[in-house]
């Protein structure tokens, strides 16, 4: 591996071991065996390559949920959707200390004109990759289709939302069996659909 991604590799190991707060830049420098030219070199800053971490753990998480979802056994596109979210709600624990570095990085955008601008670029790209799972799972769409990039938004609206909400009241977020079954009601399928 390079220093780009022995620097990636010591940022995501970091994050779930002391949080993103708490990362310092001679941390990464140590844990990946590079030099602190390397974080500006290849990232700019240490928060970009944070953030690069996240966005690259998170991308590997859509992935995961969306091959759950595309090779379920259902035709429905919301039976889909639902399977998405159960698969996202059941892998909440395993990603809590990404999710907590996501909700603290996401702090820090908001004061950091250059974070902001990252998470905007990773946003638009973690759209364009739901819109295709969407257009896959609709049919007739394209992932160009405005349509689909909406329904990608909404997508990962619920995603991030459902993230919040475990963040802050795990114990009250409804859990995978809760949603599929609520949301069964809501699009009138039985249970066994």
């Amino acid at each position: 591996m390079g220093h780009r991604e022995d620097l990636l590799a010591a940022a995501r190991k970091l994050i779930s071991e002391k949080g993103y707060a708490r990362i310092t830049a001679r941390d990464l420098v140590a844990e990946s065996g590079t030099n602190l030219a390397s974080i500006g070199y290849h990232f700019g800053s240490k928060e970009s390559l944070l953030n690069s971490a996240i966005f690259d753990a998170f991308s590997e998480w859509t992935t995961y949920l969306a091959e759950t979802a595309m090779q379920a056994d259902v035709e429905a596109p919301h039976e889909r959707a639902i399977i998405t979210w159960a698969a996202m709600l059941d892998g909440f624990r395993a990603q809590q200390p990404l999710l907590i570095a996501f909700a603290e990085a996401l702090a820090q955008a908001e004061r950091t004109p250059a974070l902001r601008a990252q998470f905007a670029e990773q946003y638009r790209t973690m759209r364009a990759r739901v819109a295709g799972y969407v257009a896959e799972a609709i049919g007739p769409l394209t992932p160009q289709d405005p349509r689909a990039s909406a329904i990608a938004s909404f997508m990962i609206a619920v995603c991030d939302g459902f993230a919040a909400q475990w963040l802050i009241d795990a114990d009250n977020a409804p859990s995978a069996a809760d949603l599929t079954g609520a949301l069964s009601l809501l699009f009138g399928m039985t249970r066994d659909s």
